[in-house]
Order: C-alpha cells, then structure tokens, then sequence
C-alpha cells in the first residue's frame, strides 16, 4: 500500500518485499510485534553509525553465518508447511495440488537451469527469455504458482471441497476488525493509529 507507493516516488526509501529470513524469524521467536521492529532500527542505526560496533558483527566467520541460515530456512519451510494442518490432507483434490506443485516445482528450475539458456542464447528477444529464466529458475516461484492455479481452478462443487482448502478458517483474519488483539499488536507508535486508522 502507502509503502509501496512511497517506494515507488523516492526510489525504495521503504522495504516494500517480505523476507524469507524473517518469516523464519517470526516463525522461530513467534514475535510479530512493530515494537521489535522499531527498536531493531534503532540498533542499526547506532551500529552503522559507530564503525566499530559494525565491525563486531562483520568479523563472524562464515561458517557460523551458513549454520544460522540453515537453522533460519529450516524454520522458513516448516512454517510454510505448518499452514497445511488447516488443509484436509487426506482430500484426493489436496494431495494432487501439493504433490503436482512440488513436482514442477523441481522439475521446471531443472530444465531452465540445464537448458534453456543452450537453445535461446541467441536471438532478437533475448531480454523475453532472460525474464522467464529469472522466473522459471525459482523453485518456489514455480510452485507457488502451479499451487495457485490449481487451487483456484480445480472445482470446489461441494461443501467438503470448500472445508478441504482451509479457506473458512483464514476467513476470520481477512479483516482488521475481526480479531480484537490487532489492536494491541499492530498499534503505531505514539498514537499515530488516531491519525491513520487501520480498515
């Protein structure tokens, strides 16, 4: 919304893009908070300011770096796969999105990153076939999408269907009005959310 637009005026002064290192977080410390947030800026701030600080945390070997992150995308999948225990897994319909996207979701990245760039290195429209490498060579883009589509075409005739996608139980945080603790989670700091209010 308004950070996007802002971004797109000043030249991305806002992060506008969701992390996958934070969505780990977010699984791993269960904390969603804007104070977090807020007061983790403000530690960055201090850190780019005083060099020596920064230095600190410049000097941690790589090897612990890669063992962080292996603990942070480890988090990332499990949480991604942990909105599935809303979905009915034992539906035929659930099973063949899962399976079908997690298979094209191997098997097209494999393809483009193999040979794809062998057959359309030259050619007048190049740039076209560098965007759908770019896309297509994401394994979870490619998922992400098939998932999508079949979600969104397979029938869903009867009320079991419906039941099967989950799709009642994220109903309830499709509004802002819905759960009263959004108000006490994602309140602005002060008292801003008088002066912007949230729909």
């Amino acid at each position: 919304g308004v950070g996007a637009f802002l971004s797109a005026i000043f030249g991305c002064v806002t992060g506008t893009s969701a992390s996958a290192e934070n969505a780990g977080l977010l699984a791993l410390t269960k904390v969603g908070s804007r104070r977090v947030i807020q007061i983790s800026s403000g530690f960055m701030i201090f850190f780019s300011i005083f060099g020596k600080f920064g230095a600190i945390f410049a000097s941690v070997p790589f090897p612990i770096i890669a063992a962080l992150y292996c603990v942070l995308f480890g988090y990332v999948s499990s949480a991604g796969l942990g909105f599935l225990q809303f979905c009915n897994l034992n539906s035929f319909r659930t099973k063949f999105v899962l399976g079908f996207s997690f298979f094209l979701g191997i098997s097209i990245p494999q393809y483009f990153s193999q040979y794809f760039h062998v057959k359309h290195e030259q050619g007048s429209a190049r740039w076209f076939y560098d965007i759908l490498s770019v896309i297509f060579m994401s394994h979870v883009t490619v998922a992400a999408l098939v998932a999508l589509i079949l979600d969104l075409t397979l029938s869903r005739d009867d009320d079991a269907a419906k039941n099967d996608s989950s799709l009642k139980w994220w109903e309830k945080f499709s509004l802002y009005s819905s759960d009263v603790r959004n108000d006490e989670f994602y309140s602005l700091p002060c008292r801003l959310n008088e002066l912007f209010p949230s729909l």
